[in-house]
């Protein structure tokens, strides 16, 4: 299994029945791929649609539905679609039990930097920042490291989203929580290492006595 389908696999196993659940751009998206038999979860796009389905197969795309990020996404029977005030609404008013989101950085507190690199041109933030600000748990979805350099760090370099720190983190190589405001490796990816882990992570982090392979 490739690093984002091991990421987008093991999201899911956090979805429980009944959900209404955000997906950001990228890996995220992944995520409606593994939905856990016999649940029913509801997906919201922030730009107006809930009953997002997994990505459509080669050809069936269609060019008016896309999810956040202007991609094709499909929508399964009872979909509902809204205008960009009604869908902030959900978020805004703390409706979305789950997002799960990119970052470029996370660090050692869980603070979540994903919308910018200064001096680069970028179309606006987005949802993000009303995302981690108004949904119940928030998820980041995002590779270990990027060219080689650890994502998650000490201190976020890049402007930060939010000042409420997210809930857990899953790379392709642990699953890392944030209890009382510290990185914690709670879980391992397939085939890795404490010590791999370590060597890619900035950021200090505590290890509990035993710490498991990630369950897919």
């Amino acid at each position: 299994m490739d690093a984002q389908s091991i990421i987008a696999k093991r999201i899911a196993g956090e979805l429980r029945a009944g959900m209404l659940v955000n997906l950001g751009i990228g890996i995220p998206t992944m995520v409606a791929n593994f939905v856990p038999t016999g649940i029913t979860v509801f997906f919201q796009s922030e730009n107006g649609l809930i009953g997002t389905g997994p990505i459509p197969e080669e050809g069936m795309a269609h060019p008016t539905l896309t999810d956040a990020g202007g991609r094709p996404v499909t929508a399964l029977p009872g979909a509902s679609t809204f205008d960009s005030a009604m869908s902030f609404a959900f978020i805004r008013g703390g409706h979305v039990d789950m997002t799960v989101l990119g970052a470029l950085q996370v660090d050692a507190h869980g603070l979540l930097a994903n919308w910018m690199i200064p001096g680069k041109m970028v179309p606006g933030m987005g949802g993000a920042m009303d995302l981690v600000t108004g949904a119940k748990r928030v998820i980041v979805a995002m590779q270990h490291t990027a060219k080689g350099k650890p994502k998650i760090v000490n201190r976020c370099t890049l402007p930060l989203t939010s000042v409420r720190p997210v809930d857990l983190v899953v790379s392709e190589m642990a699953v890392i929580g944030f209890p009382d405001g510290q990185a914690t490796l709670l879980e391992l990816g397939p085939g890795v290492s404490v010590e791999q882990v370590i060597a890619a992570t900035e950021a200090k982090l505590a290890i509990p006595d035993n710490v498991e392979e990630m369950r897919l």
